[in-house]
């Protein structure tokens, strides 16, 4: 027969090396956060350059025709692309930023676009409320 002081021991010393890989994986879970928070809180050239800017919503309206209305509609009413009609409401100008030169939802395709050319055709997606 065994000792109880001995299994007790050992069920101690299991509970404390359990808690310090708990521990580490906290640790790292939180170092990895903290990480991630710094590299997503650091703003892109390009978007604090457009965002710098004042936009020309006739100009934006002339980017749109050209870029957007096949699929989403001369008058932004959608098509193949959602409407974008009060988009500016539902987006900020970083996320359409973004949606825009990265394509992040398909079928939508990446646009190169001037930090101008941007900035106007944001200021006709507001105008367009």
């Amino acid at each position: 027969m065994s000792d109880p002081s001995s299994t007790t021991v050992k069920k101690v010393g299991n509970s404390i090396g359990l808690i310090r890989v708990l521990i580490i994986l906290a640790t790292s879970t939180i170092i990895i956060l903290v990480l991630w928070a710094l590299k997503a809180s650091q703003q892109d050239p390009y978007i604090q350059t457009t965002l710098s800017l004042k936009g020309s919503a006739d100009k934006g309206s002339r980017i749109f025709r050209i870029n957007c209305a096949g699929c989403h509609g001369i008058t932004a009413q959608g098509l193949v692309g959602p409407n974008l009609r009060e988009v500016s409401k539902r987006l900020n100008d970083k996320q359409i930023i973004n949606q825009v030169v990265k394509g992040r939802t398909p079928p939508m395709p990446i646009f190169e676009l001037e930090p101008q050319a941007m900035a106007d055709l944001i200021a006709h997606l507001h105008s367009i409320n």
